[in-house]
């Protein structure tokens, strides 16, 4: 973990906080599913203990990463400042373990209810959070950390 060499207080001025796109790709994939289901299962797979399976897999690495950030002391809301650059625990394999975890938490969804609709609402979330967060997170931290910033990404991936 490093520290900002200066201390102003910023952000990185996200169009949207992630927990709330999140939560609008699944209701709209649930109306969208209530409206007219698109199931892509075959009946004999165990859908729900699947979907569990993936869900939690998704939010285990979103808790993981979640954890890591406190134990920096450095602020998970993208409307705080980040007070430091992380480096260890899943931050050590992408820059952006919580967002994959709700990538991930949207397939567990997609599988336990078997739609379509859901794993179709993975691309406009995924636009949303590339574009409206990710991009002005990486654009912010550079102004913030400058070459401390830039080493880390060329170290660490972006997703996987």
């Amino acid at each position: 973990m490093n520290e900002a060499n200066d201390s102003f207080r910023d952000n990185s001025g996200a169009v949207v906080r992630p927990p709330i796109a999140w939560v609008l790709a699944v209701v709209a994939g649930i109306v969208f599913d209530a409206v007219f289901p698109l199931p892509f299962l075959s009946p004999d797979v165990p859908a729900g203990w699947l979907g569990a399976i993936v869900f939690l897999a998704g939010l285990a690495m979103l808790i993981w990463a979640a954890a890591t950030f406190r134990r920096a002391g450095t602020h998970i809301q993208t409307v705080e400042p980040t007070t430091k650059i992380v480096e260890d625990g899943p931050y050590r394999y992408s820059r952006n373990p919580i967002y994959i975890g709700m990538f991930v938490g949207l397939i567990g969804l997609a599988l336990a209810f078997d739609s379509l609709w859901l794993l179709f609402m993975l691309v406009p979330f995924y636009f949303v959070i590339r574009y409206g967060v990710v991009a002005r997170e990486e654009a912010y931290l550079e102004r913030k950390f400058g070459d401390l910033y830039r080493a880390y990404k060329t170290r660490v991936r972006r997703w996987l």
